[in-house]
This record gives structure tokens, C-alpha cells and sequence, in this order.
């Protein structure tokens, strides 16, 4: 384990690690503002579309969409995208309109 950790360390360069880290990090936070069990229900009905022939329901599908809402997603593409950019972003590009 520890030797392909040490293979996969050389063969990426280390500023795109650190930009995995960055991302991941971010990810994490944006992840936490859901509570618990908004977590796990979101993972429940992630699995349980990717199922061929079994679907979601108009409602899962609605608490899907609210629970992929509360993590804002489009603040959470609007801070990677400015993290990268080699000139500052708008506040509307980052944050969107509010």
C-alpha cells in the first residue's frame, strides 16, 4: 500500500495534488452543511436512481433536489473556479446572483 502511494505521489506533480486537496477540501465543507441524515437519505436516493428500471419517484426526485440545493452547488463551483483563477472573479461569478 505504502509503495503505491509513493508511485502515485511521483507521477503526479505536486501542484495537482495540491489542487486535489483544495478541491476536496471545499467538497467536504459544502458536504457538511447537510445534516447527518440529509447525508445518508442522499446517498439512499443517489444509489437508488442509478438503478436501471427502478427510478425515483416525483417526490424522492423533489427531496433529491432540495437536499442537492441545501449543499449549493453553484457557490461550491463558483469557489473552485476563483481558487484556480490567476486574476480575482467577480463577486456575481463566485457567488451568483443574489
Amino acid at each position: 500500500m505504502a509503495g503505491s502511494i509513493r508511485k502515485l505521489a511521483n507521477a503526479i506533480p505536486l501542484a495537482r495534488l495540491l489542487a486535489a486537496a483544495q478541491i476536496v477540501m471545499l467538497a467536504h465543507r459544502h458536504w457538511h452543511r447537510l445534516e447527518p441524515y440529509e447525508r445518508r437519505r442522499l446517498l439512499t436516493l443517489v444509489r437508488r436512481g442509478r438503478i436501471v428500471g427502478r427510478g425515483l419517484s416525483p417526490a424522492e426526485r423533489a427531496e433529491l433536489a432540495r437536499l442537492i440545493a441545501k449543499a449549493d452547488p453553484r457557490l461550491f463551483a463558483g469557489l473552485v473556479a476563483q481558487r484556480f483563477s490567476p486574476v480575482p472573479l467577480p463577486r456575481r461569478v463566485v457567488r451568483g446572483r443574489r
